[in-house]
């Protein structure tokens, strides 16, 4: 027979189950995810979601202010658990940021604005780092070990989210280069009197001898109606 633990904890997750599904799209998600975290993890005072683009960071959800200045002051004095999450692929926590010493610039600012412990979950798919999950506590020693294991799951949603819409936005401009790319083979057809392979084969010519990607070749064919010229 489950333990109440596990039944209560069981019941916690089918409610974030709901409450994500109920979300229109990844910023909806994103943000039902901090504001569920929020509700759900023991002592979590605070949550945001930081994503990273090439090199920059920036908050994409947060359920208030103080969530927004922790992150402001971990980006603008480069250190911190959300970054060292990142950077070093697992999970940071911290209960006293008053006496922390991993990140001094960092800790005393960010118990200035009212942040005294936290937590910090790398957001993955497989190898490929997506963001960080990092939750916040107005109080010393908030978070336990339950806490940080509900954590990690809040975690596991968002990034799951995260790469399905980056997933789906690659499959939108995979799709429009190819129909780019269709419509240019279409009017080298017609006007050239070739096959669907002729017409193909004069793009990718094209764009070999002008030195040009074979998208544009075929965006400049569309806007034209003929081959650029060298």
């Amino acid at each position: 027979m489950a333990s109440d633990a596990s039944t209560a904890l069981a019941e916690v997750f089918a409610r974030v189950a709901r409450g994500l599904l109920a979300a229109d799209d990844l910023q909806s998600t994103l943000q039902q995810i901090t504001e569920l975290a929020v509700e759900t993890v023991a002592g979590c005072d605070a949550a945001s979601i930081t994503i990273v683009k090439g090199r920059q960071l920036t908050t994409q959800a947060s359920t208030d202010d103080l969530a927004l200045d922790v992150d402001a002051i971990q980006y603008e004095t480069g250190e911190g658990p959300c970054l060292d999450a990142i950077r070093e692929r697992q999970v940071f926590r911290t209960g006293d940021l008053g006496t922390e010493v991993r990140w001094p610039h960092f800790a005393t600012r960010a118990k200035e604005v009212g942040a005294v412990s936290m937590m910090s979950f790398r957001l993955f798919v497989e190898q490929d780092t997506l963001g960080a999950l990092n939750l916040l506590s107005r109080h010393e020693a908030a978070f336990d070990d339950d806490a940080l294991a509900v954590g990690a799951v809040f975690a596991s949603h968002a990034a799951i989210a995260m790469s399905t819409a980056r997933h789906d936005a690659d499959m939108d401009i995979a799709l429009q280069s190819r129909d780019l790319i269709g419509q240019a083979k279409g009017i080298l057809m017609a006007s050239e009197h070739v096959s669907a392979e002729g017409a193909f084969d004069m793009l990718r010519t094209s764009s070999q001898n002008l030195n040009r990607k074979l998208l544009t070749i075929a965006a400049e064919v569309t806007q034209t109606g003929a081959l650029p010229k060298a």
